[in-house]
């Protein structure tokens, strides 16, 4: 490439302004020139009219590698426009997994059609993806593969690669298989190349490469990958016969698309409703939410309101109310955080829970004795109040406490009711956080000046 992809992009942007057709040339040029991923970028950054444009400008072979990187919304667009025959053509540039992802954004009776004009080993191997959940290890997984035998020798190992056009990419190692073609091991290439030829693939092969079962959460396949720096490992059965293999590319879309469902979900929304989902999908998904909280700030304000004799009162009280409220919510909330992160980690199990609450609990209590003694002095001084002072500096030594105790035990509570702490999590800490912030800091304030 004569330029970097940035530099690219923003050509193609500024060329796109153009309507005469030195302009259109000049922007064909520039977009065979980008990678797919990267005409991916150039497409979603654009309307969808200049969208189509763009489009039509590409080869096809770019089109069909362009597929895999566009989003769900956009990607459907697409193959609403495309045919059989086009679909099918869609499967020679693309691996069986990114394949077998496009189709699952088809109807059935599409599917079942483009299935029906695959020849039959391409079609064995898509079906053989589509059949497993997407989220797991055998909806990741490529059917390419290249098996040995532990007897064969090195020598006959070489011959048998350079019968092979081209190998399989991210291709790390070789998978040794046995004759009933269960996984028995892993023939790293730095192995091949610097052993004795004459020595056979159960010499040198590593018996102690995990294999990954195909019903394997792709979280775990993630957590997997990185904690033993893998660049490729074997998919096998219950029975540990081999059906494909999973590799780092897949590895880091999966951990691209955690990562901004944890983004997402800090607002209540998923992946379907980012940037590019339909107004009437998303207008109601997030209603939903947003009726949520709407009754979540109807209880704080019901318990506002059983102390509103004593607000009138002392109307320092109004004044200083939210800020009991939001100092548990924050302690609340990076409670939550970290143990929402501590479990998708695998750091946080049922047995060290009742360490983690005891942590979370003096932590609680060292910060709150902290911020209250600050935020008591203030209050005392501010307000010629000594009483106040004491009152606000209790209730938010309670409300941290309760708030941090709260953050600790939500998710595995969450997760009980089949509810994704992620997405609830943060709605039901902050309700906790104020209906107890202000029913413990107006009741005692009530008590204190009856």
């Amino acid at each position: 490439m004569s330029a970097a992809p940035e530099q690219q992009i923003d050509k193609v942007k500024e060329v796109i302004r153009g309507v005469s057709d030195a302009s259109t040339a000049e922007t064909r040029v520039i977009l065979a020139s980008l990678r797919p991923a990267e005409v991916a970028n150039v497409l979603e950054s654009n309307p969808p009219k200049v969208r189509s444009v763009l489009w039509e400008l590409l080869d096809e072979e770019i089109q069909n590698q362009t597929l895999q990187h566009l989003h769900e919304e956009i990607l459907g667009e697409f193959l609403e426009e495309m045919d059989t025959e086009q679909l099918v053509a869609v499967a020679e540039d693309l691996d069986t997994d990114d394949f077998a992802d496009v189709l699952q954004h088809l109807p059935q009776t599409i599917t079942n059609q483009v299935l029906a004009s695959l020849d039959a080993r391409d079609r064995a191997r898509v079906e053989a993806v589509l059949s497993y959940d997407e989220d797991s290890a055998g909806g990741l997984m490529n059917t390419d593969t290249i098996t040995v035998r532990p007897r064969h020798a090195l020598e006959l190992v070489f011959r048998y690669l350079r019968i092979h056009k081209d190998l399989p990419e991210t291709t790390d190692a070789l998978i040794v298989v046995n004759s009933r073609d269960e996984y028995v091991g892993m023939l790293p290439f730095a192995k091949l190349l610097t052993s004795d030829p004459t020595v056979t693939v159960r010499e040198v092969m590593d018996t102690e490469a995990p294999a990954i079962n195909v019903d394997t959460p792709d979280t775990d396949v993630a957590r997997l990958f990185s904690e033993l720096d893998l660049v490729s490992a074997p998919v096998v059965d219950e029975n540990g016969h081999l059906l494909g293999r999973i590799t780092i590319d897949d590895v880091v879309d999966v951990i691209i698309e955690d990562a901004d469902e944890a983004v997402l979900a800090r607002a209540g929304l998923d992946l379907d409703e980012d940037t590019f989902a339909p107004i009437a999908k998303s207008v109601r998904r997030r209603a939903v939410w947003l009726g949520i909280n709407l009754i979540t700030a109807f209880i704080a304000a019901a318990v506002i309101n059983l102390f509103e004799d004593t607000i009138a009162k002392v109307v320092a009280l109004a004044v200083l109310m939210p800020i009991v409220a939001s100092m548990g919510g924050i302690a609340g909330t990076q409670t939550l955080t970290l143990v929402i992160r501590g479990e998708a980690l695998g750091h946080i199990q049922r047995g060290n829970l009742l360490w983690l609450l005891n942590r979370e609990f003096v932590v609680a209590v060292l910060n709150g004795l902290l911020w209250a003694s600050l935020v008591a002095v203030t209050a005392a001084l501010a307000f010629q109040d000594v009483n106040l002072g004491l009152v606000i500096a209790t209730a938010m030594v309670i409300t941290i406490i309760i708030a941090a105790v709260s953050g600790s035990l939500l998710p595995s509570i969450l997760r009980r009711l089949n509810i994704d702490p992620a997405i609830a999590g943060g709605v039901v800490l902050t309700t906790i956080t104020d209906v107890t912030g202000f029913f413990v800091f107006l009741g005692l304030a009530t008590w204190v000046y009856a």
